[in-house]
């Protein structure tokens, strides 16, 4: 792979990093009052599960996001608007990617989950880590560029999906009661 790629996917280093990143994604915005001489204390408090660590290292933590250019602060009218700048989207986004998982659930539908692909050349990157992560999943290839699984995955491919920029006609997934001789993926997946 290359090597620039390999970097924008390295996970965060700590803790701090991935709570920081995992609240704004889900908030997509903080809002802190600036005027305040607490500042810091206000910081802590938008994002409670950081208050176990020293106010410093916290400190610290938001100045090397900003200074990676993972973050942005923006004061209006004495707020203090933080968000994830495009490139900390992309590593948030990763984030969430890489601790997807598909539940097994106990009891099987008797339907098969295929995702088919056609992804272009240009994206030769996003189409090999995309199969990567299908078979980290624990889909099966049944043809190339076919993977098929039997548990319900519709939220994490269409995760996927948007993770990757994939368009409706680069990636589908389809659900089959009938796939034909399907011995070898009853065996595989222990059905």
């Amino acid at each position: 792979m290359n090597k620039n790629y390999d970097n924008y996917l390295r996970k965060p280093k700590t803790e701090i990093v991935t709570g920081i990143l995992s609240v704004l994604v889900l908030g997509g915005l903080l809002v802190i009052a600036s005027t305040s001489p607490f500042f810091i204390i206000n910081l802590l408090k938008g994002f409670g599960s950081l208050k176990k660590y020293p106010k410093k290292r916290v400190y610290n933590t938001f100045y090397n996001l900003k200074k990676q250019g993972l973050i942005n602060f923006h004061n209006k009218g004495g707020q203090i608007y933080i968000e994830l700048t495009e490139k900390g989207k992309r590593k948030a986004g990763w984030m969430q990617i890489d601790n997807l998982e598909i539940e097994k659930s106990k009891q099987w539908d008797k339907k098969w989950r295929m995702v088919m692909f056609d992804i272009a050349q240009i994206k030769r990157q996003d189409r090999e880590a995309l199969r990567g992560k299908l078979k980290q999943l624990g889909f099966f290839l049944f043809q190339k560029s076919v993977w098929v699984i039997p548990y319900s995955c519709e939220k994490e491919i269409k995760m996927l999906k948007d993770f990757f920029g994939l368009k409706d006609y680069e990636i589908r997934l389809i659900t089959v009661s009938d796939i034909g001789e399907d011995g070898e993926l009853k065996e595989f997946f222990k059905l």
